[in-house]
């Protein structure tokens, strides 16, 4: 067999193979020295600002902080609405170890009902779980002091320091300020809409009615912002930068808070509307709707007991001053009389005899007087003054529906009157052409009749009835009513510009006079609201108003026994002082009351005793017109009306 042959070893070979692995792993060992030189290079010193950035997100954060919310003053610079120091106990869902557990707990420890846990979980679905949810809206000192002594042991629940609003004169101002109440889902959707959801990023209210809703821009502010250093709990350490927020502004009202609480005195429960107005610029001295509710039960949540209470009663959550639709009854006489008066339908001496029944020939219908016996020789002054209806059936009918709408929506009636409150309704001016949208059914004469008494379909507010009589006091001039009077700007109150539109041109200026002189007679001679202001120390003039809700038939009497209240006459009334220089315009309107003149003239007479307190007047210059009442019945009954 052959040998086998002896490997001899290459020790250069191997040494050359050695050299080469040496130096392919000296240069592998030196390129990674190289990749983690150039990461630490570029994480050290390239990237170093976006990571300073990213660590200080971790350790910094920024929160937004809510303005102050402007407050709001009446004419006479008394505060009608403040922040108060409120603590709320907020709860972080994320930071809870166990949520149900805590809420089990802190509703023993602080008595939360289930209305209250219910609510803080309709919050928590639409807030993230990484902020914080408010579980009590407003902690008495008690209950801070009960829950700080244990706050250790609730890890994610914390006290919060905030400012609320609080209303001091509660339900007097209710339908003038509204009120502010925590910010829903509807809420953020709107303001989300508007580009201003970003400005509530630390506000808990909003304004829901009222002034509070109407100026909301104008009163919420500016938000602003905090840069904090916090802890890996999340607690904040110290504050690092302060943006502060821009306080909302601060407002006056034309409101006048002594009359409006005599109008809350005059009222004493019962249903209706008061509202003043200055003629001169279009302030709303006072603005009182009956009844009424406390709207600070809303800045912390009202409860679900007190709200169905609120639903129970006579609709106090209802502003009658801006959104009741009543008949304007008798209170019209004068804009319909000016308006028989321009188109020469009648003359300050047209005169009719009053029997207390009104017939159209070949109608079977007849319309009856307030006053069963007549008014006897009646001219337009009379048929103002005592209130006869029988005038004014016959002027409506021959002044026909179309010039009645015509000139009456001239007065603003059928329309809004632009006032700063959401919360309004335009009424119904009915025309032939509304009352086919509405009932689908043609004009019928008879519906002309009834509207020469302000019956029929004819609906106002008591805002647009004192804008319209304002119209009248003032010959034309067409002021918009406003409820805010300015802005305060460094001590300084800015007042806001009059509001007004086209004014109402006449073709015979001496008709305004002759209807003004009718109301004065109302009031100072033998009219239906003489008794009410017998006596007082300013001369006033008006015009009394009883509204019929239900229809009586001809061979009937309307008896109120009868009836139930609902069905009662509404008592009304609207009046301006003084006569010869208005200051004030007013309409008083009383549900289910009864006769204008016995009931709502005299809480007329209240308030304008209340503004003229401790006021003189010079004695008023009776100045003759050729439409001055004809030498009265001694059988005839004015209070009626």
């Amino acid at each position: 067999m052959p040998s086998k042959r002896i490997l001899i070893k290459d020790h250069t070979a191997e040494a050359n193979l050695f050299a080469w692995r040496s130096l392919i792993g000296l240069l592998v060992v030196f390129a990674m020295i190289a990749m983690v030189l150039t990461n630490l290079y570029y994480l050290q010193i390239s990237s170093y600002e976006d990571y300073q950035t990213r660590s200080n997100g971790n350790r910094i954060k920024v929160l937004p902080v809510a303005p102050n919310r402007g407050l709001i003053y009446d004419r006479n610079g008394v505060l009608l609405a403040e922040n108060r120091p409120v603590f709320s106990l907020q709860v972080i869902p994320e930071e809870t170890k166990n949520l149900n557990l805590t809420l089990a707990r802190l509703s023993v420890l602080l008595k939360i009902d289930d209305d209250g846990i219910a609510d803080f979980h309709a919050d928590m679905k639409r807030i993230r779980r990484f902020k914080p949810v408010t579980l009590i809206n407003r902690l008495t000192p008690e209950e801070v002091a009960i829950f700080s002594a244990k706050q250790h042991l609730y890890p994610g629940v914390s006290i919060e320091a905030r400012l609320a609003r609080y209303y001091p004169y509660g339900s007097a101002l209710t339908h003038v300020l509204g009120y502010v109440a925590k910010i829903n889902k509807q809420d953020l959707q709107k303001l989300s809409e508007a580009g201003f959801e970003a400005n509530y990023a630390a506000t808990y209210d909003v304004g829901k009615r009222g002034i509070e809703k109407y100026h909301e821009e104008l009163l919420h502010g500016e938000v602003g912002y905090q840069e904090v250093e916090v802890n890996n709990q999340g607690r904040v350490i110290r504050t690092l930068d302060f943006n502060p927020p821009v306080p909302g502004q601060d407002i006056v009202l034309n409101i006048d808070v002594e009359l409006q609480l005599a109008a809350e005195k005059a009222f004493a429960g019962e249903r209706g509307s008061i509202v003043a107005m200055d003629p001169t610029d279009g302030g709303i001295l006072a603005l009182y709707s009956s009844p009424s509710y406390d709207p600070n039960l809303f800045v912390h949540g009202i409860s679900s007991k007190n709200y169905k209470k609120l639903l129970k009663s006579d609709r106090p959550l209802f502003n009658r001053a801006t959104q009741g639709q009543y008949p304007p009854a008798s209170t019209v006489k004068p804009l319909l009389a000016l308006a028989g008066l321009e188109a020469k339908v009648i003359t300050p001496e047209t005169q009719i005899n009053d029997y207390g029944k009104y017939q159209l020939k070949n109608v079977a219908r007849v319309w009856r007087d307030h006053n069963p016996w007549g008014h006897g020789l009646v001219n337009v002054t009379k048929a103002i003054e005592v209130s006869c209806d029988i005038y004014f059936y016959d002027m409506a009918y021959k002044l026909g529906i179309d010039r009645i709408s015509g000139s009456m929506s001239e007065f603003g009636f059928g329309d809004y009157t632009g006032i700063d409150l959401h919360e309004e309704a335009d009424g119904i001016m009915p025309s032939r052409g509304i009352i086919k949208a509405l009932y689908n059914r043609p004009w019928y004469i008879g519906d002309t009749i009834n509207i020469g008494i302000g019956q029929s379909y004819w609906t106002t507010t008591p805002v647009q009835l004192t804008q319209a009589i304002t119209t009248l006091v003032n010959k034309g001039k067409r002021i918009i009513p406003q409820v805010i009077r300015g802005e305060i700007n460094q001590g300084e109150i800015v007042l806001n510009a009059i509001k007004e539109r086209r004014p109402i041109d006449i073709k015979n200026e001496y008709n305004w006079d002759v209807v003004l002189d009718a109301m004065y007679g109302t009031v100072n001679r033998q009219g239906s609201a003489r008794n009410a202001f017998k006596g007082a120390h300013y001369i006033s003039a008006g015009k009394t108003g009883t509204a019929q809700l239900v229809s009586i038939a001809q061979d009937e009497k309307y008896d109120a026994t009868k009836l139930s209240k609902k069905n009662h006459d509404n008592a009304m009334y609207v009046g301006y002082a003084p006569y010869d220089n208005p200051e004030i315009v007013m309409s008083v309107v009383l549900e289910n009351a009864g006769h204008g003149g016995a009931q709502a003239a005299p809480i007329a007479r209240k308030m304008m005793d209340n503004y003229f307190e401790e006021r003189t007047f010079p004695e008023h210059i009776v100045i003759e017109h050729l439409g001055q009442s004809p030498q009265s019945n001694p059988l005839i009954e004015t209070e009626g009306e």
